[in-house]
């Protein structure tokens, strides 16, 4: 079962929506809510599996919802205004539903989500979400200015400090958060992610090359290209736990 919340101020679209989708019985709708303050709630205490996301809203945008969680479920855009596309795609959304939602189009965007719950069991997804430590296949959701992305933290290659900011890296990507590296290096889970000294914290994974360094450190090469200087006391506890 998957188990969804749908969040738009239009109570109509709300009850349209759930009426479409009482053909589809592998959804269950949990709540729902009208507003971006409503849905963090509804989302942080029920933990759901996907949610139906309108993104013009009094207040807060679907876009600013996002960007305050700590992990991301599922997202279908459902939204009046086409222009919002492009954005919407670019955040990596499962799919985008213009209203009136078609139940041909419901249906379509419903595949991708059964394609995306067939590479990854629910019954992981549902054990990871209670954890405060985020698991490397959890999504999250990354806003930067006007751009916004869907990210596996697996995909996530590198975390730089900048300040009171960390730049991430995936992809050809570096966008700015507003998070220390203290801050991130509490919430990930250390058997993928390591802090290589006061700047940087790596993904283990994608680590390309590893070279000893001056002064008994070690120079990392990540997949990305970028190099990072492991310092001499982070170095014993990398080849402790790299066992080398």
């Amino acid at each position: 079962m998957i188990r969804a919340i749908i969040i738009d101020d239009e109570r109509l679209a709300r009850n349209e929506l759930k009426k479409l989708l009482l053909d589809f019985p592998e959804i269950e709708v949990i709540a729902e809510a009208a507003n971006a303050a409503e849905g963090v709630e509804k989302i942080d205490s029920l933990n759901p599996d996907l949610i139906f996301l309108d993104i013009q809203m009094p207040g807060k945008t679907g876009f600013d919802m996002l960007a305050e969680l700590e992990r991301a479920p599922n997202v279908i855009f459902t939204t009046a205004y086409d222009e919002y596309a492009l954005k919407a795609f670019e955040v990596n959304a499962l799919d985008y539903l213009l209203k009136p939602v078609e139940p041909k189009r419901l249906a379509d965007a419903l595949q991708k989500l059964q394609i995306e719950e067939d590479k990854e069991p629910l019954s992981d997804h549902a054990i990871s979400v209670n954890r405060s430590i985020l698991n490397e296949h959890d999504q999250v959701f990354v806003k930067d200015g006007e751009r916004c992305w869907f990210v596996k933290l697996s995909d996530i290659r590198l975390f730089e400090s900048v300040g009171n900011y960390a730049k991430v890296y995936f992809g050809p990507n570096k966008p700015l958060i507003l998070k220390s590296l203290n801050a991130l290096e509490e919430r990930l889970d250390e058997k993928v992610f390591f802090r290589a000294n006061r700047k940087h914290i790596v993904n283990l994974r994608l680590i390309e090359k590893i070279e000893p360094y001056f002064n008994g450190g070690l120079l990392l090469e990540m997949k990305g290209g970028e190099k990072i200087e492991v310092s001499r006391r982070q170095t014993v506890k990398f080849k402790e736990m790299m066992s080398l």
